[in-house]
Parts: C-alpha cells; sequence; structure tokens
C-alpha cells in the first residue's frame, strides 16, 4: 500500500513538472525571438508616432523657416545658444517683437525664464495692426506687457501637444491650439509659419497674426 502511494506521489510530481521544465527549455529557445519582436513592434510604432508629430524634436517647420539665416546668431543653430529674447533679436523677421518686448521691460524676464514657449509674431503680423492703433499698444506699457506675454506659455509644447489644446498663458488666461503634421493654429486665426525653434530656454512657434487677449 505505501509503495503504490509514493509510486503515485511520484507520477503526479513528474507529471507536474515536466511541463515547466518544457515551459523553460521554450523559453530559452524562443525567448529572444519573443523579445526581438516585441522590440520591433515597440520600434514601428515608435517611428508611426514620430512621424505624425512632424517636426517634434528634429527640426523646425514650416513655410517661413525658409527666411531664417543659414548660418551666425540668426540661424536655427545660433538661437538654440541664446535665451529666446535675445535669440529672438538676432532674427531678422521679429524686430518689431523684439521693439515691443524692450519696450514693455520683459527682455529679463523672458531670458530668465524655464522652459517656455514663446508664440512669436513676425514683422508682417504686427504690420496687420493698423498702425495708429499699433503705435498706441507701444506706447501703453501695461497694455503691452498684457498683450506679449498672452504670448507666452508656462511649459514647452511640441507640436504634437498643438494637436488640439488649451494652454494657460503668463497673462493669466488661456489660448487654445488646433493643427497636425505641419499646419496648426493658434485661437483659429494666428497660423504656425515656422515652428519647433530652440532657443536655449523656451521652445518659439513663430506665427503670422498677433494674439490679442481679452481687454
Amino acid at each position: 500500500m505505501t509503495t503504490r502511494l509514493r509510486g503515485a506521489a511520484l507520477a503526479v510530481t513528474t507529471a507536474a513538472v515536466l511541463p515547466l521544465a518544457l515551459s523553460a527549455c521554450s523559453s530559452d529557445d524562443g525567448g529572444k525571438d519573443t523579445k526581438d519582436s516585441a522590440s520591433s513592434v515597440a520600434r514601428e510604432e515608435s517611428k508611426g508616432t514620430a512621424d505624425d508629430a512632424a517636426g517634434s524634436g528634429d527640426r523646425p517647420f514650416g513655410t517661413a523657416c525658409a527666411s531664417v539665416p543659414e548660418n551666425g546668431a540668426g540661424s536655427f543653430d545660433g538661437m538654440s545658444k541664446d535665451p529666446v529674447a535675445t535669440a529672438a533679436s538676432n532674427n531678422p523677421a521679429l524686430s518689431t517683437l523684439v521693439t515691443a518686448v524692450k519696450k514693455a521691460g520683459l527682455v529679463d524676464t523672458l531670458n530668465n525664464a524655464r522652459d517656455i514657449t514663446v508664440f512669436a509674431p513676425t514683422d508682417d503680423a504686427f504690420a496687420k495692426i493698423p498702425k495708429e492703433e499699433l503705435d498706441k499698444f507701444l506706447a501703453d506699457k501695461a497694455t503691452l506687457t498684457k498683450i506679449l506675454t498672452y504670448h507666452v506659455v508656462g511649459r514647452k509644447l511640441t507640436p504634437a501637444q498643438l494637436s488640439d489644446g488649451t494652454y494657460p498663458t503668463l497673462e493669466k488666461s488661456t489660448l487654445t491650439t488646433k493643427g497636425s503634421g505641419e499646419s496648426y493654429t493658434v485661437n483659429d486665426t494666428a497660423r504656425v509659419v515656422c515652428g519647433d525653434v530652440r532657443t536655449a530656454n523656451a521652445t518659439v512657434h513663430i506665427v503670422d497674426s498677433v494674439l490679442m487677449p481679452a481687454m
């Protein structure tokens, strides 16, 4: 009786251990293939995400990027080495913005900020505002400060994050962004014409219209 019980127990133990051993062998033989397959899928998913978010971390994008100098302080490489207000001063398409920032006394504020996004209107964007109205803004420091700080978000925004977002600005209200690929708008009116420009402390998205907060 004891011998039969021991034999039965041994058979049960063998039956339980054998599948585990086979499973371990199978893992040893096929584990690498499984890992390789998972890695391949992950790489493809990563590639798809990068393709969907054009320009995110790779290069500036947009029609107006062609006008940026290829070399020197105003080039993309040159701007990446300077804080944002200084970098903007070296870009010939942003001279009116730079003048406005200086009049508002915001140069140090912007240069000393960390990890911000600036939606930077071009000279052509400011030219859309009637001269009398623009001169009035430039002469009124409080109003000018309100307008300029409305263009600044307190975090870095990648192109992917511009696809459908609402973000608080330094002016204390919000702006909205929409789009995909290399086509984005801010507040449904201003187009990003050269996006994902890097400076030492900020990401700059150059826009073709001045954004106006509620006055």
